[in-house]
This record gives C-alpha cells, structure tokens and sequence, in this order.
C-alpha cells in the first residue's frame, strides 16, 4: 500500500510548480456577459487508492465567466460510477440553488433553467426517471434534490462528451494538452500578456 504523505507530498510539489510557472493566470469577467447560469458536473469514480472514495467537481458560469467550482473527496464510498456521478450532481445542484438565491438578492434574475452539462447517460435518466429501484434507494436523498430542482425548472439536465467536460479537471489530472484547452475555457488567462 502506498504512503499517504508520498503522495500529499508529491501532489503539493505539482501545485507549487504550477503556481511558480504561472504568476500572472487570473481568471477574466466580461463586462458584456449574459446574466444566466450553466454548469459542469463529475466525477471520478473510486479514484482515492487508499479510502476508494470518488471525487466531485463541478464548475458554475455567470454567462462566459467562472464564479464557482469545486473539487473534494466523497464522503462515502459509491458502489458505481453513477453513483458516484449523482452524488456529484447533488452537491452542484444545492450550489446553484444558493446562486440563484444570491443572484435574487443582487436582483439579477433568470426566467430558465441553468444548464447543466453531465458526461453519464445513466445519471440522466435517472434523474428524471421518477421510479426508484431496489439498486438506487442508497442515494435517494440526492435523487430527491436532483429530481425536485428539475421539476420546479432550477436545472435541465443536458449530455455532453467526456471530452468537453470541462470538470473532468476537476476530478483528475489530465495530460498537458487537455489541461491547458480546459483552463483556456474556463476563463483563465495570462493578465499580462495583452488581449
């Protein structure tokens, strides 16, 4: 079994390295973006070597900029990627649910659902398949959430290629290419450099 701190240790020198490369990423807010919400939502399955527990991540967008996202470890252990998924759904969806409330208050409102984009076919139908099964009923606290936000038109599930999810790095690490395509998306950009 591998020692935790090795790979604490190893994941900090990443981080570090990263920062000292990038001093001047920030992330850019358009003036001229459109007030609605659309989110990213996934996760990686089992991916904790040591608990086996999975990772959520998510990512909110105010039109074309980043206001939220999310990386942590599961509190428990899901027996399946859909599992897994929706757990990770139901965490971004009490997140959008406060967004919407702030944004009330900010008296910025949207009439439509927030789009948002899920790489798992099953955790689509699930959440809109109002019929539980004997196999689902472990995390039905989360089908609820999900369900009812969906119903009372706060989100409106949409598929989208693994690829494009733009979560996955949130979730795991990605090679060199994805990561900097994926960080481009996401609004992050070199305040130096001139535009």
């Amino acid at each position: 079994m591998s020692n935790p701190l090795d790979s604490h240790y190893k994941a900090a020198i990443r981080v570090l390295h990263y920062l000292k490369l990038s001093p001047a990423q920030g992330l850019f807010f358009s003036s001229t973006s459109t007030p609605t919400l659309k989110a990213f939502a996934d996760s990686d399955w089992a991916s904790c070597p040591d608990s086996r527990r999975s990772i959520t991540g998510f990512c909110v967008f105010l039109g074309s900029s980043l206001i939220s996202w999310k990386t942590k470890k599961q509190n428990t252990v899901s027996r399946s990627s859909t599992e897994a998924e929706y757990r990770a759904l139901g965490s971004l969806v009490c997140e959008l649910q406060w967004l919407q409330f702030l944004l009330t208050d900010l008296q910025i409102s949207s009439s439509t659902p927030t789009s948002v984009y899920c790489d798992n076919q099953s955790e689509i139908y699930l959440a809109h398949n109002p019929v539980f099964h004997e196999r689902t009923k472990h995390i039905e606290i989360d089908c609820h959430i999900v369900r009812e936000k969906i119903q009372n038109k706060l989100v409106h599930l949409l598929p989208i290629a693994s690829a494009d999810q733009l979560a996955d790095m949130f979730t795991k690490s990605l090679p060199a290419k994805q990561f900097h395509l994926s960080i481009s998306k996401l609004g992050l950009c070199n305040l130096h450099s001139p535009t």
